[in-house]
């Protein structure tokens, strides 16, 4: 098969368009949740929600509890309690297990001021491996290897932060990305959460987790659960279409 999907993912890596990364729709939390530089906590803790609930939502959590306190410095973040959170969480419906994320919010905290310093930018610089991001990611409570590979994946193809290497960052598979490479042919119909990743480091081992976003993109845009349009898909040249 023509590695077009490759192809298109590699010209988006080495050629990013803007240096701004969309993350929610709300244009003043976007700028927020991209100021890594003020707020790289924000980035990981919004990573930490994402499970269970849109995306959408889910990165929208920190800023929401910014407006709740005023501010999101992290100093005025350590004085929350997990009571306080809690209370935060189940008032402006943030999460549809408030209890567990409040509490996973609140550690991850906790973290970043124990491990990091109280500076998150810290598990991403000095130019570190994509294992050693992952691994990091994985150290905080509630966070599996999905959302691991997915935070590395957003800090070195979007935010384009320097890694060592990258062949650490898997694809993580989402019921966008299951459904478009299974309709690609890439995999079989009833193929394993496993058998995606392991086909993702087939076709780019140098980086498997570069087609990650393009493939959402498409399963978004156009190879939808019915009616894909598939026409004015990119890829519709290469696509087998087994729907």
């Amino acid at each position: 098969m023509d590695n077009l999907l490759i192809e298109i993912a590699k010209e988006r890596f080495e050629n990013p368009k803007n240096h701004s990364v969309h993350l929610v729709d709300d244009e003043i939390a976007n700028s927020f949740l991209n100021d890594l530089k003020r707020y790289p906590h924000a980035f990981v803790l919004a990573c930490l929600m994402d499970r269970q609930m849109k995306a959408e939502r889910a990165w929208m959590i920190p800023y929401e509890i910014s407006k709740e306190i005023g501010t999101f410095d992290f100093d005025n973040l350590t004085n929350l309690s997990l009571r306080k959170i809690k209370s935060i969480f189940k008032r402006k419906s943030l999460h549809r297990y408030p209890d567990t994320m409040a509490e996973c919010f609140y550690l991850g905290i906790k973290d970043i001021k124990i491990k990091y310093n109280g500076n998150a930018a810290e598990i991403w610089t000095g130019k570190p491996s994509s294992s050693a991001v992952v691994y990091k990611f994985l150290e905080f409570k509630g966070c599996g290897v999905k959302i691991a590979t997915m935070a590395a994946n957003i800090l070195a193809r979007q935010f384009r932060i320097p890694f060592s290497d990258l062949y650490s960052i898997d694809i993580s598979p989402d019921v966008h990305i299951k459904r478009v490479l299974k309709r690609m042919g890439y995999v079989p119909k009833d193929a394993s959460n496993e058998m995606i990743i392991y086909k993702a480091r087939e076709l780019y081992p140098k980086f498997p987790g570069i087609i990650d976003h393009t493939c959402w993109e498409i399963g978004r845009n156009w190879c939808k659960p019915r009616k894909p349009t598939c026409s004015e898909c990119i890829v519709e040249a290469t696509c087998k279409k087994v729907i």
